[in-house]
């Protein structure tokens, strides 16, 4: 009994024992955990001072007030184009830079030229890096090509790749024949139309005529050919050729085209709410449809031994070795590196002539005076060549003033903060996308005297020096700057160029019948011209100069 009564007692008090000591333990936990419940509290507490402390002497630049979470996506959903509703939230907050919340990214546009030179000179190393987003994307087979990447050692290798193989001056002084080729091909085809117009009153398609022209050069310089299926007879594209311009310019249309699964990234691939994927996936697939196969059928011959000679760009790319004599590049990076040159070549060139032509033909006073320049300098016994274009100031003002005034994109492709800045005294927090807007620094009228009228002498110089088409000081955007600018001026300003001078020198530019001025109406959802520019062509050099082409 006792030793029952005392197995009893000893069973209580180890019982007992453990409820001490699983309270205790209980108890600890419960302040250990209360503990760090403060702590975090006071964390946070400290850390919500010193942000809004920080906001109150670093603040964002002005925005509309954005909501919870998705910020002002509601508004960017109801307000296509989105450029155009941006720009009027520029206008009516009277703000040369603004923030405006997508998602959790903070969208920076800038129309100050001032502003923009801090981004881009100031501070370009902190805002050298590309959006992580679909469109780029897909376009660059995932980020593998030099101007879609992000910062880093993918950027580094491919922007070395064509600073010093593709665009160097060498290359350019190389590929100077094709170049004068395409000129010569356009002026044929263009006199081939005007031919067509002194007995059927046809027209020139001055938008379709500049697009195949560049697309026609890049295509020469890249795959040593002009079409990807044979042209037609009076020298026009194949309809698979304008399968792919047509591809190409959809492409550029809805590149950083603020699609919200850029700012929402789990929608992506889940849930298309704009269409945006659906679009530029089938833009990407027409496009590569007809390069793809060309790239691998010549990588093959240069494997096979079949080819041995470089001739085009492709052959430049393929032929890269590292210092252990293998393949720079791969196939993949080849395709993606091939389809930015194609989309960087197209657009700019072709939109600009479309502008200056038709304002210059409502300024009939400006044409002619382009017209004496091109007599004066080159004359009618032969044909402009890309070594006159120094000297042909004029004509380069014009285009110049149409970079200006009708810049072919809202924006340059956004740059990405890589840290916390301080720019222009506001805080631009790390993540940021920086954008530059064209028609807001073009068309900034604290920079810019009647900044609605095309007018080509702003741009000629004092002391008669050569008229570039960039600016540095970034009071226009022709050509991006800094780390992530354009390696392609020469070329550009040069195809640009040729293109302007050819149509001038070689043909008398009529309004249709019926028509007394052409209608300066951008589209309504982008900055081109909205109708195509539609004209009468009449041959102005003799005629064996046409004939010899």
């Amino acid at each position: 009994m006792e030793m029952a009564g005392g197995g009893r007692g000893i069973g209580i008090s180890t019982t007992l024992h453990h409820l001490f000591f699983a309270q205790l333990y209980s108890t600890r936990q419960y302040r250990i955990s209360s503990t760090l419940l403060v702590m975090t509290f006071s964390l946070l507490i400290i850390f919500h001072k010193y942000k809004n402390k920080r906001k109150n002497t670093l603040s964002l630049p002005p925005g509309p007030k954005p909501w919870p979470l998705v910020g002002s996506l509601p508004e960017m959903l109801i307000n296509k184009p989105t450029f155009r509703w941006i720009h009027r939230l520029m206008e009516e907050m009277n703000s040369e830079i603004i923030c405006i919340s997508l998602g959790n990214v903070s969208v920076i546009p800038v129309t100050s030229p001032e502003i923009a030179c801090e981004f881009l000179k100031k501070f370009d190393s902190v805002f050298s890096s590309r959006p992580i987003c679909l469109s780029a994307k897909v376009i660059s087979q995932g980020y593998l090509s030099a101007v879609l990447a992000p910062m880093g050692h993918q950027w580094k290798k491919m922007r070395r790749v064509l600073a010093s193989e593709v665009l160097s001056p060498a290359r350019f002084r190389w590929l100077h024949k094709i170049r004068v080729e395409e000129a010569d091909h356009l002026v044929r085809f263009v006199y081939n139309q005007s031919y067509k117009s002194s007995i059927s009153s046809g027209l020139v398609d001055i938008r379709a005529t500049a697009k195949h022209y560049c697309a026609n050069a890049i295509r020469r310089m890249i795959f040593g050919k002009r079409f990807f299926r044979e042209g037609r007879e009076d020298g026009g594209p194949s309809v698979e050729d304008e399968e792919h311009v047509d591809a190409l310019f959809t492409i550029l249309e809805y590149l950083y085209s603020f699609c919200i699964s850029d700012y929402i990234p789990w929608l992506r691939g889940n849930l298309d709410l704009d269409d945006q994927e659906k679009i530029i996936k089938k833009a990407v697939i027409t496009c590569r449809k007809y390069q793809d196969p060309i790239i691998e059928e010549r990588v093959g011959e240069w494997k096979r031994g079949a080819r041995a000679e470089k001739k085009d760009w492709l052959d430049v790319l393929i032929t890269l070795v590292n210092e252990d004599g293998i393949p720079l590049l791969s196939i993949d990076e080849i395709k993606a590196q091939i389809t930015e040159l194609m989309l960087a070549t197209v657009d700019n060139p072709s939109n600009a002539i479309e502008w200056a032509l038709a304002e210059m033909l409502n300024q009939p006073e400006i044409l002619k005076k382009a017209l004496e320049e091109l007599d004066t300098v080159v004359g009618k016994e032969r044909l402009v060549q890309e070594s006159d274009l120094p000297q042909l100031n004029y004509v380069k003002a014009c285009i110049k003033e149409a970079f200006r005034l009708h810049p072919v994109a809202p924006f340059n492709v956004p740059h990405v903060s890589v840290a916390d800045t301080t720019v222009a005294g506001y805080f631009i927090p790390k993540g940021s996308h920086v954008l530059l807007s064209r028609p807001g620094l073009g068309r900034n009228p604290r920079v810019w005297e009647e900044p609605l009228k095309f007018q080509p002498e702003r741009h000629l110089k004092a002391d008669g020096s050569e008229v570039g088409l960039n600016d540095s000081d970034l009071r226009m955007l022709s050509f991006s700057i800094g780390r992530r600018g354009c390696a392609g001026v020469t070329l550009g300003s040069a195809i640009t160029t040729m293109l302007m001078a050819r149509l001038l020198q070689g043909f008398t530019w009529k309004l249709p019948p019926k028509v007394s001025k052409i209608e300066l109406k951008e589209s309504a959802n982008t900055l081109f011209l909205a109708k195509p520019l539609l004209v009468l062509a009449e041959p102005r050099l003799a005629e064996n100069l046409y004939f010899s082409l």
